[in-house]
């Protein structure tokens, strides 16, 4: 077991994203909330607090638009609006944060993955351990010796934790060499082309 103190650093939007689209709409309060999302991401937070036993820990989220759609205006163009049910729930998920007393941080022109690679490889160089929480794959670029990420499987409360070896398991590559992967083949998600013919 290390020594060195732990940050979990967790990709707010892209966790409420993923709770969302997991978890059946007939979670809600008596009222007719909605709270799928909201139960999600907590519950998942709450899990990771409780085998992790971090000692920093932070939220960042996503503020709208980013440097990417600048250089590439097509960028996202086919994602949906966010739903309405989805919507509201993010203040919930903010009033939680907070009533845990856990920092969020949020960068105009940034993505939460973009603070969270940030924060990682200074936490690096703090000599910390770092374990991303997110439902997002992105951030596997972002592991090394001292980084680590959480994820979901099929089922969101089906959780699996990569390291390097993980990576080369799963995808033949080193974290480092996804980038280059991700350029030839893609991504569809964010609406980016791939090289035309290979893969």
């Amino acid at each position: 077991m290390s020594d060195k103190k732990k940050l979990i650093l967790i990709d707010g939007h892209a966790l409420a994203y993923r709770a969302f689209h997991a978890l059946p709409p007939t979670l809600s309060t008596k009222s007719g909330e909605l709270t799928n999302a909201t139960y999600g991401f907590t519950s998942m937070l709450l899990n990771v607090l409780r085998d992790e036993k971090p000692d920093y820990v932070i939220v960042a989220f996503d503020v709208g638009r980013t440097f990417r759609h600048d250089e590439y205006p097509e960028y996202k163009a086919q994602r949906r609006k966010m739903p309405d049910e989805l919507h509201y729930q993010f203040e919930r998920i903010r009033e939680i944060i907070k009533a845990l007393n856990i920092s969020i941080v949020e960068v105009p022109g940034y993505e939460a993955d973009d603070v969270l690679g940030t924060l990682a490889r200074q936490a690096a160089e703090q000599g910390l351990e770092t374990l991303i929480v997110t439902g997002d794959t992105d951030t596997f670029q972002l592991i090394d010796e001292h980084t680590r990420v959480l994820t979901s499987r099929r089922r969101f409360s089906d959780t699996i934790i990569y390291d390097e070896k993980g990576i080369k398991e799963r995808f033949g590559l080193r974290p480092a060499q996804l980038v280059d992967y991700k350029a030839i083949v893609g991504d569809a998600s964010d609406n980016i082309p791939g090289v035309r013919g290979v893969g």
